[in-house]
């Protein structure tokens, strides 16, 4: 089942989920998300320091921040994610948005085949902002990255659709089912793939075969598809997406 909570103190709702990420967020009324992508990405610490820098200029408080998309040098062991995420975490948690394991904050993070950082960064961020006066209604949200593996506890491998298969067939699968993550987890926030303006794909594998009757079909590259060069953050993993529905975006 899936669970929703509000994160008052952001301006935001979002899907329940692990400790290091949620499965999505959604502006609260009143609020609006807006997304930063970084001209080049920031390491870790830097990235922090400069999204702290970015929310003070847009006089934000830090619990604003609501999504973030990272790039790391290669796909984790499952010991070595849950290693780099409780790193992660810890400067949510000084921040005043992760608490008792309790993260309302989504995510993506992914590998990049060509030219990866020599370290994890930040590649994108997203916060809420005050909605103007009067302004259209028009959801915000983002979506958070989803592979092949269904969720639960355990290793990824036992929980990985067709582990080590990326035949056409089994290919179709994994997006198959990342493509129904997304939907579930946008349908607890009460949006659709009507109000998603970017989708974003990461493999290094052919998604061709399914692009037409599995992504386009359904509505899911209504504002076109975004096609990353890159694999999942677990080793294991084949094929993620995230979505979004966000009406302002910048370059920092």
């Amino acid at each position: 089942m899936v669970e929703t909570a509000s994160f008052e103190a952001g301006g935001y709702r979002y899907v329940r989920g692990p400790f290091q990420y949620s499965g999505g967020v959604a502006a609260e009324p009143g609020f609006a998300i807006e997304r930063v992508r970084f001209a080049e990405p920031k390491p870790m610490v830097e990235g922090f320091a400069a999204i702290e820098n970015h929310l003070a200029r847009m006089s934000r408080p830090v619990a604003a921040f609501c999504a973030c998309e990272l790039r790391s040098p290669a796909p984790f062991t499952d010991q070595g994610f849950i290693g780099f995420n409780r790193v992660y975490v810890g400067t949510l948690e000084r921040w005043g948005i992760f608490k008792d394991d309790e993260n309302p904050v989504a995510r993506s993070n992914v590998c990049p085949e060509i030219s990866p950082p020599g370290e994890p960064s930040f590649y994108a961020f997203s916060y809420t902002v005050e909605a103007a006066t009067g302004a259209a209604t028009i959801p915000s949200f983002v979506i958070a990255g989803s592979g092949e593996a269904t969720e639960g506890p355990g290793k990824y491998e036992d929980r990985i659709i067709r582990l080590g298969d990326r035949s056409p067939e089994a290919m179709r699968e994994k997006a198959q089912y990342v493509l129904g993550a997304m939907e579930t987890r946008m349908s607890a926030l009460s949006v659709g793939w009507a109000q998603v303006t970017t989708s974003q794909a990461y493999t290094v594998y052919d998604l061709h075969p399914f692009l037409a009757d599995e992504i386009v079909a359904r509505g899911a590259a209504k504002g076109g598809l975004t096609w990353h060069y890159a694999r999942p953050p677990v080793e294991g993993l084949d094929y993620e997406m995230d979505v979004r529905g966000v009406p302002v975006e910048r370059v920092l």
